[in-house]
């Protein structure tokens, strides 16, 4: 057999093996799909159809949001008309709003065409994707603001979450536009950003997602791939200005996370599969937005045993850390914190109090090797140390065999032997030769 075909069999299979627990986590969760008319301007919406055909298939509760601004502006062109802008809001007078309607009417039919394709051979062969749209949002108009009438521009007032729910019960695809109606049954143009977080929150969906222009960098152009909402504010309230291709969704996504929404993530609409590699990869292609330091940081239950041993077994193999066999991690099981992303243990680590002493060990902590570098051991760190102090202990103590530069760099000092609580002074392991290191806490 040719040896490239092997190699790429053997990477396919690799590859859809570590996919599995991803699928398995999905299963049955509601994603909240923001893209912009730029998708379909630059032909980029029949493969984001093939992999939101998959996703679908998953058994993924899908709901879409577009954007139209190429369509529109292309339509204002053509009349010789502009939508303009007060600030950082758009003014959406009569001649406007009707390039709006038509052109996310027309963009509407396109996506629901290309997410109806069923050809032979191709990825949507088979699909059957039922998508659904219709008056799903009801909006209110901004008004006049700083003396502009912003005219037929709104805002979201309120999303019918039961009604959407109800369609994606049935299996179906729900699709939201740009353009929402009022009671009284006016028209308006809100933003397609706005629109894909009331829905996200609106639902509590599991994620919210927006495709964007480019990939959110750093100052050194590497891509940010994981941010908190407090992080995130900062970003968009420091001294850098972001383009408001990216702006925009960032805002979004802090306010999202912090209304419900577990996870929020922005992917460069420019990557092939982005939205693909996002989802079922470890690293991803995108930046990930989160609400807490500490999210997804929890006790460990009997569900995360096998996941456990399977982050704890190579450092076992290594020295690094000491065995324990499965009968032993089920008896010590309430000691153990762990930290999941995507329903995968990435991270550990183990609190065993000594009431008496008022001291605690903290031990097994532990960092997948692909999350390592990105300061989930400081979060486990914190989150033990803030453990110990509802239990009323006053000090952590740690033996380590090969990381006792990392526990120095937090606060940890060398101790002896006959610092430790007696209990576990006799169970210390003279073959392994530990050095003991302890820190206390502060109230």
């Amino acid at each position: 057999m040719n040896k490239n075909k092997t190699t790429q069999r053997s990477d396919f299979v690799a590859w859809f093996r570590a996919s599995a627990p991803y699928i398995h986590a999905f299963r049955g969760r509601t994603f909240v799909v923001s893209f912009g008319g730029e998708v379909l301007k630059e032909s980029r919406f029949t493969p984001l159809a093939h992999d939101l055909a998959l996703l679908n298939a998953l058994g993924i509760r899908l709901v879409l949001v577009y954007g139209a601004r190429p369509q529109i502006e292309a339509r204002l062109k053509q009349q010789g008309a502009e939508l303009r802008y007060a600030g950082h809001l758009r003014v959406t007078d009569a001649r406007a709003m009707a390039c709006v309607t038509e052109a996310a009417a027309a963009v509407r039919v396109e996506i629901e065409a290309l997410l109806s394709l069923g050809v032979v051979n191709s990825p949507m062969h088979g699909a059957r994707i039922r998508v659904v749209s219709g008056n799903f949002v009801t909006a209110r108009p901004i008004g006049v603001r700083d003396g502009v009438d912003h005219g037929h521009t709104g805002t979201v007032r309120r999303v019918d979450a039961g009604g959407i729910r109800a369609q994606l019960d049935l299996g179906a695809v729900v699709l939201l536009s740009p353009v929402a109606y009022s009671p009284t049954g006016e028209v308006f143009n809100v933003a397609a950003e706005e629109v894909a977080t009331a829905a996200a929150i609106a639902l509590q969906a599991d994620k919210l997602i927006f495709l964007t222009g480019q990939g959110l960098a750093d100052g050194r152009r590497r891509l940010v791939r994981e941010l908190t909402t407090d992080q995130a504010r900062a970003l968009l309230e420091g001294r850098r200005r972001l383009d408001a291709g990216l702006a925009q969704p960032l805002a979004a996504a802090v306010r999202a996370c912090t209304h419900g929404v577990e996870r929020a993530h922005l992917i460069d609409r420019h990557v092939d599969g982005g939205l693909l590699l996002e989802l079922f990869t470890r690293d991803g292609v995108g930046t990930l937005v989160t609400s807490d330091v500490f999210e997804g940081t929890r006790q460990a239950t009997v569900e995360d045993i096998p996941g456990l041993l399977e982050l704890i077994a190579p450092l076992e193999k290594e020295g690094i850390l000491v065995r324990r066999s499965r009968e032993q991690l089920e008896l010590e099981l309430d000691h153990f914190t762990v930290m999941e992303r995507d329903g995968m243990v990435v991270a550990c680590a183990a609190l065993y109090p000594f009431i008496d002493e008022h001291v605690g060990e903290l031990a097994c902590l532990a960092v997948h090797p692909d999350y390592r570098g990105r300061g989930r051991g400081d979060v486990l760190l914190e989150y033990v140390q803030r453990r110990a102090r509802q239990l009323g202990l006053k000090r952590l103590f740690v033996l380590t065999t090969q990381s006792a530069h990392w526990f120095r760099e937090r606060g940890f000092v060398p101790a002896e032997l006959a610092d430790l609580p007696v209990k576990r002074r006799d169970l210390y392991n003279y073959r392994r030769n530990s050095k003991v290191f302890v820190r206390d806490l502060d109230e």
